[in-house]
């Protein structure tokens, strides 16, 4: 047998490029799941306090909490030493429903759209604040997760993932038509397995101290080191060709086997094409080169054919100033704090060792860095005391997203994948937050809290998709504080956040994603003043 129709070849090996491509960058970008499952930016957890799970508005409250909240107002707590000490539970779904044409050729397609579900968990989540308040001054220290703090599985994979696979199997099939082979021989559907994995931990480690300007003024200056360490996972694999001789699949490396000499035998044409313009001094046509290109990297998928298993840990450190200052004003108190941006280079340890043509896999080689910036922050709250036992918070944040540097690659029409530093330049907007909620001193030793955090994110179809998503939300957070002494009181608390759902408009080829949450968490913390 050969390949009769040199256009149509060239048409099917440049689908097939594609197809491949597609393939590589799903298994490679899988890997780029962050777990964050807690409320904040796109990579910042605000939920640094029990308290904060019990009245989410705390920028403008005056409590040892505020270490991270408001740490100019820490200082008009009063000299002494306190200590605040925060153990939270998360627990997150991420449900993605996808839409795409090829999944009619999976062996178990059933008509509907596909539904992939992730499981996150985070079963202990620390945090300390600590302050040490003498004369006008008050030194401060926390540690906490500022970022990610868990681990996110998907069992069957994503949709990408069966997408990818799925290309390849319509690519194949029209390979097989273009070359001629028989109806027996022909690709008519895939089956596969997929899994991915992904944990991040950014942890945070903040010193500072605030200056009582007055006994009712004060400002704060500090700064942050944060450490961040992630690992990856990603594979796909018993990858098979459903064809007539094979009803329950053929293995993927077996059924490449077949075509591997059309495939070579296409790559010689091509060759010899170029070489014979060349000779003559005459420019190499475009498709001529497409063609090439695109059957090169149909030979270098050979290298995939047991399927794609990757792992990549990653780690970096980053500083970062953070501004603060509180003015009481009577029955009010209002607070401002500015985090700068945390410039994050993390350095990949991975099972990618060369430099690689396929966009995203160059993110993960090893031996290199990407930047994973912490975005900057600007919060604002307002606290008012109609009664002394009473206090009603507002508050609102601002995550610079877009001025923060992600990582990504692309590759161009020559097959040339460029890095560039400015995937947030994709988002329309940073994240918005708005922020209220109440306590009530119902006895000298028994206070309930309750609020709520309104969150919105600049998503863009272009920004978003099934390996690394938010969505904007609601959340809601009640609790207790307890006094047991004069010295030491418990806090319990319960967070609730709800998922707005997020559906793309369907692209060229037919696919159309829709994505949403759901996440709870439960805490319980001690504070203690000396």
């Amino acid at each position: 047998m050969h390949i009769e129709n040199k256009n149509a070849q060239i048409e099917q090996s440049i689908y097939l490029k594609r197809m491949t491509k597609k393939t590589i960058i799903t298994v490679a970008l899988a890997a780029a799941t962050f777990t964050s499952s807690h409320a904040g930016g796109i990579l910042t957890n605000t939920n640094q306090s029990v308290a904060f799970l019990r009245n989410p508005a705390r920028e403008g409250a005056i409590a040892i909490d505020g270490v991270y909240s408001n740490p100019a107002g820490v200082a008009l707590l009063g000299e002494g030493k306190y200590v605040s000490i925060n153990w939270q539970a998360a627990w997150q779904t991420r449900t993605i429903q996808t839409t795409n044409p090829v999944f009619q050729l999976s062996k178990d397609f059933d008509g509907q759209p596909q539904t992939y579900e992730g499981k996150a968990s985070a079963p202990f989540v620390p945090s300390v604040q600590a302050a040490y308040n003498t004369g006008k001054w008050s030194f401060q220290f926390n540690f906490s997760v500022t970022g990610g703090g868990g681990k996110c599985e998907f069992a069957n994979g994503l949709g990408s993932f069966e997408g990818a696979v799925g290309q390849i199997a319509a690519g194949l099939n029209k390979f097989g038509v273009a070359a001629g082979l028989p109806n027996a021989v022909i690709c008519n559907g895939y089956d596969c397995s997929s899994y991915m994995q992904g944990k991040q931990y950014y942890f945070g480690f903040t010193m500072g101290a605030a200056y009582k300007v007055t006994d009712n003024f004060s400002v704060y200056g500090g700064i942050r080191v944060l450490y961040g360490s992630a690992t990856y996972k990603a594979k796909i694999d018993n990858i098979k060709v459903i064809n007539g001789m094979n009803p329950n699949g053929v293995d993927f490396g077996e059924y490449y086997d077949q075509l591997k000499p059309y495939i070579n035998g296409a790559a010689q044409n091509y060759e010899a094409a170029i070489a014979t313009y060349a000779r003559a001094g005459q420019e190499i046509p475009a498709d001529i080169i497409n063609g090439y290109t695109s059957v090169r990297k149909l030979q270098a998928v050979e290298s995939y054919r047991e399927g794609v298993n990757l792992q990549s840990d990653q780690s970096g450190v980053g500083f970062a100033p953070i501004l603060g200052a509180d003015l009481k004003l009577d029955k009010f108190n209002f607070a401002v704090k500015y985090e700068f941006r945390t410039k994050m280079n993390m350095e990949n340890k991975s099972t990618v060792k060369d430099a690689h043509a396929i966009d995203a896999v160059n993110v993960f080689r090893d031996g290199t860095s990407i930047r994973e910036d912490q975005p900057s922050l600007l919060a604002f709250g307002v606290q008012y005391s109609p009664v002394e036992c009473v206090r009603v918070n507002a508050g609102y944040h601002h995550f610079y997203d877009k001025a923060a540097k992600k990582t990504y690659y692309k590759m161009n029409e020559a097959g040339v994948s460029t890095r560039y530093d400015n995937k947030n330049d994709m988002l329309k907007s940073g994240t918005n937050e708005y922020l209220g909620g109440a306590e009530w001193d119902v006895t000298k030793k028994l206070t309930v809290s309750g609020g709520f955090q309104i969150t919105r994110y600049g998503n863009t179809d272009e920004y978003i998709n099934d390996i690394s998503y938010v969505v904007d939300s609601w959340s809601y957070g009640l609790g207790l504080k307890y006094q047991i002494t004069d010295k030491v009181a418990v806090n319990a608390a319960y967070f609730k956040t709800c998922y707005d759902d997020y559906t793309t408009n369907m692209d060229a080829t037919g696919v159309q994603n829709s994505f949403t949450r759901s996440n709870r968490v439960g805490a319980i913390g001690i504070d203690i003043n000396f």
